[in-house]
């Protein structure tokens, strides 16, 4: 299979040449046959690539250990359900799942889009079988996954041979949820070419209007809700299985994970300007280039070594073509735009600062200030080295520092901008919409202020979080009221009739009610509570309203791995409350140890518990314990912010006019007689 998954790789490669040459005289020409021969192609490459991410799947269910990639990231004991994982686990893999992930959403767009949008779709194909053909290069060239063990034999000729057995998965990646980590986060990465593809496309095409905008928005939020779903499971990972006691450390992949989620978020906000009113088109082009630029750069830094992370592979010359196809990318893109930057005229210009128009302006300036920040201080170890000769590290206390009262004024932005009207708000308007939402976040901030709550930013983000959930509470109470008037329905079912009825609008009201828990559990930060004790059975260590009995010692043998366990009964109020297993794992194929972190979770705070090894100069077992409230909150919240991105995804619901029966009365003249409905309809402003 490693022969076949080698060759169907490089007929993949030839392929996408040809679809992207072919493509390009089918722009030339226009032959009906060139362009379908060419969209063929592309499809041709996207099936050879599921192909060869089969056989190597295969080789790992079939220990096929003669394949160096199988060596390195798996052994026989190891569970079926983390050979999955061996896949991504290392560079070669993880650049040919790149691929595959890539194939699925081509494949996806030129299936869908075979016989519409005749003008535009050429250029589409060309851009996707550009990118398709870089990462088919790595993987057929510089990085592939089917190289196989050999050694010089006695007369001179490579000979393969077998190993026993494999070095095995690296512990940190034995986790359930990493299994569904790497796909989330690489189908976001992967994702935004689709959009990026159609901007470029559209650009050189200067295909006309906004078609291209509506063409791409749902496959924009569906690359926008993996990297959400990927940022999230990654932090949730960090939090239950490195136990530093923390769930995001501002590292340089963590931060190339937000940096496209930023821009992104970025676009989805601004785009509804160029749809309402054709303005912005300039930045909205610019802004889905950047994204893809920085899911690019985002790739380079978790492969390339430039950046010390625990997320990275190993250091590798890789970087080298990440770079070059970087400024291939910025250089296509600038011409592009300096040819038709007269096509992206904006039609209309900001009436008023105080203006749906202008939140989202004011939106898009503050994520981007948040990029630039995390951009800046993730690469300025790279530039200190590069200009003193000494890499100066950037750590998390200049990130909170500058996004901390970022993050503030966009959650307060959340809450403004959805409810301020179009070109220009009344103030009978802004007193109407946002009068009961400030006296209700106010007096929430009196209350948290006399139960004692004093961190400053803390109390800011909660008092926005009140205010932003009235706000959206609102206009659900206000819009379901009016069909609950009028079907009879219960205020729930009115609700989610309101919902389908503009599922954009209100399933974006619920992505950023998600985006308020999410904050919620962040203002928990600030009281984090750590303590740290050498322990032996029968004593205590006292964190909060917490105190944890140390019983004893167990172990277990599992096929991969032997391991430590600590038994920890939790006390509270004087009264038992449960059992914790805080555990250390040893692998013994490839010698290295993992953590298992015992949590236990509430809404209120999580009581955090690590087994930390041993005190080297009493070797006495070392508990570390943290008190860490809120941070169930995030979780929650991150399940709300996908829900919401998937009822944006449907399609609306026709509304239903119900009509009350008119009393009876004198006769009337035939052309009088005329039914009304029982409550006026009013429609929304989005």
């Amino acid at each position: 299979m490693d022969v076949f998954g080698s060759f169907a790789l490089l007929l993949a490669f030839l392929c996408a040449g040809y679809a992207f040459v072919g493509g390009i005289f089918a722009i030339r020409t226009r032959h009906p046959l060139l362009v379908k021969s060419a969209r063929q192609a592309g499809i041709a490459t996207c099936g050879l690539i599921f192909l060869a991410t089969a056989s190597l799947v295969y080789l790992f269910f079939s220990d096929s250990y003669w394949v160096s990639y199988v060596v390195a990231h798996s052994n026989r004991d190891l569970a079926t359900f983390y050979k999955i994982a061996a896949l991504w686990s290392g560079q070669e893999g993880s650049l040919l799942f790149w691929s595959f992930l890539l194939a699925i959403y081509v494949f996806s767009v030129l299936l869908v889009y075979r016989n519409k949008n005749g003008e535009l779709m050429p250029y589409v194909g060309v851009v996707l079988a550009g990118v398709q053909i870089f990462f088919l290069t790595l993987n057929n060239f510089v990085a592939s996954p089917f190289k196989v063990l050999a050694s010089t034999g006695a007369n001179g000729t490579l000979e393969i041979f077998t190993r026993a057995d494999g070095n095995g998965l690296t512990p940190l990646l034995q986790y359930p949820e990493m299994v569904i980590h790497p796909p989330n986060l690489y189908s976001g990465y992967t994702g935004f070419t689709i959009p990026f593809a159609f901007a470029l496309g559209a650009l050189l095409a200067r295909y006309p209007g906004e078609k291209w905008i509506h063409l791409t928005r749902k496959w924009t939020m569906i690359a926008w809700c993996f990297q959400t779903m990927g940022i999230l499971l990654g932090a949730h990972w960090a939090y239950a299985v490195l136990g530093w006691g923390g769930y995001w450390g501002w590292d340089p992949v963590e931060n190339a994970s937000l940096l496209p989620w930023l821009t992104g978020t970025a676009f989805l906000h601004s785009v509804m300007m160029q749809e309402k009113r054709g303005m912005m088109k300039v930045w909205n082009v610019w802004l889905v280039f950047t994204t893809f630029m920085l899911c690019i750069l985002g790739t380079l830094l978790t492969r390339s070594g430039v950046v010390s992370s625990v997320h990275a592979f190993a250091q590798s010359s890789i970087g080298n073509y990440f770079v070059g196809f970087l400024l291939l990318i910025f250089a296509v893109c600038f011409v592009a735009y300096l040819k038709n930057r007269d096509y992206l005229k904006s039609e209309n210009q900001l009436d008023s600062m105080v203006s749906r128009e202008s939140s989202f302006l004011f939106n898009n300036l503050i994520l981007l200030v948040s990029c630039i920040a995390v951009l800046s201080g993730t690469l300025f170890p790279v530039f200190s080295e590069w200009f003193s000769g000494s890499r100066i590290s950037v750590g998390a206390p200049f990130f909170n520092k500058v996004n901390v009262p970022i993050g503030l004024l966009l959650l307060f932005l959340t809450g403004v901008g959805p409810l301020l009207a179009w070109r220009k708000t009344s103030t009978d308007s802004l007193k109407r919409n946002f009068g009961w939402p400030l006296v209700i976040g106010l007096l929430a901030g009196v209350v948290f202020f006399a139960l004692g709550l004093r961190e400053f930013f803390s109390l800011v983000c909660l008092i926005l979080c009140v205010f932003v959930t009235s706000t959206i509470g609102m206009e659900f109470f206000r819009g379901a009221r009016v069909i609950r008037s009028r079907s009879g329905a219960s205020f729930l079912a009115s609700a989610v009739d309101l919902t389908m009825r503009n599922t954009r609008r209100y399933g974006g009201y619920i992505v950023h009610m998600g985006m308020v828990l999410i904050f919620v559990g962040l203002a928990g930060a600030a009281f984090n509570r750590d303590a740290q004790k050498d322990m032996q059975p029968g004593s205590t260590l006292q964190i909060g309203g917490y105190k944890l009995l140390l019983q004893g010692f167990d172990s277990k043998v599992e096929k991969n791995y032997t391991s430590e366990r600590m038994i920890v009964e939790v006390w509270r109020d004087n009264k038992p409350l449960m059992m914790l297993y805080p555990e250390r794992r040893f692998f013994q194929t490839n010698e290295q140890s993992g953590t298992m972190v015992a949590i236990y979770s509430t809404l209120r705070e999580d009581l955090y518990v690590v087994y930390a090894g041993q005190n080297p100069e009493t070797q006495a077992p070392v508990v570390h314990a943290y008190l860490n409230p809120l941070v169930k909150w995030i979780w929650l919240g991150g399940l709300v912010v996908v829900l919401g991105t998937l009822v944006t995804l449907l399609p609306n619901r026709r509304a239903v006019l119900v009509l009350s029966g008119a009393p009876e009365r004198a006769a009337q003249p035939a052309s009088a007689q005329t039914l009304a409905p029982s409550v006026a309809l009013r429609e929304g402003h989005d």
